[in-house]
């Protein structure tokens, strides 16, 4: 699978999308090398607990020191299993290259880490008695993919698909593909205790921030395409 876009643009150097990349490809390794009672307590202590986010009973002094709202950041390059971080990173790097150039690094890398911490909010809010943490920039991805639909609506993207003993190669608009996964999450938060692992309402919410993000964006993305 791939992303084209039509652009008239001279090519600039995109250095956010690989930087986050990196950083999550290395925090992964750094954990799956660690012995598994320091991965553990690692993945406690710096994940989102929801219930430790929201614990107005704890001290002040420990609030300060603690800062477990930080935790909403630093959940976003915690991954424990390589399923769920190629599944990240796929997206991130379908949709994140072409994103990227439109919005600029700089403000594509805030939109990653303001639509994660958003997603990683709304997922602690819904499960705010939860003491399970929430890992993962999957919340950051959908961020990601809502501020490429409203950037690139009429986007197609290239696919390559099994149909019996041959490959076919066909295009289809991003906004198919993109209104199936909305429709997917939405389904998914009401399947039931089966999917409880997955924070589908980070996911949402982190769509739904990306798109807005977009449109406020939209001066400063036709800045840049003058530009």
């Amino acid at each position: 699978m791939f992303v084209h876009v039509e652009s008239r643009r001279r090519p600039r150097l995109r250095w956010a999308t690989p930087l986050l990349v990196t950083t999550c490809v290395v925090g992964f390794l750094w954990l799956a090398l660690s012995p598994p009672s320091d991965r553990i307590a690692f993945v406690a202590r710096w994940g989102t607990v929801p219930a430790r986010l929201f614990d107005a009973g704890a001290p002040l002094w420990d609030q300060l020191t603690e800062l477990p709202a930080l935790r909403l950041l630093t959940a976003l390059f915690i991954h424990v299993d390589w399923l769920h971080l190629a599944g990240n990173l796929l997206f991130l790097m379908i949709f994140g290259l072409s994103a990227e150039r439109a919005l600029g690094s700089r403000r594509f890398l805030l939109l990653f880490l303001l639509g994660g911490v958003w997603a990683n909010l709304v997922g602690a809010l819904t499960l705010a008695s939860t003491r399970a943490p929430i890992i993962g920039c999957s919340g950051a991805v959908s961020a990601v993919v809502g501020a490429y639909l409203a950037l690139f609506p009429r986007a197609r993207l290239g696919l390559v698909l099994p149909l019996g003993v041959y490959l076919e190669f066909v295009r289809v608009p991003a906004a198919l593909l993109i209104g199936l996964w909305v429709l997917l999450q939405l389904l998914f938060t009401y399947i039931g205790p089966s999917f409880g692992a997955v924070v589908w309402w980070a996911h949402i919410a982190g769509f739904l921030f990306g798109v807005a993000f977009a449109w406020v964006s939209r001066e400063a993305v036709a800045r840049r395409a003058r530009g």
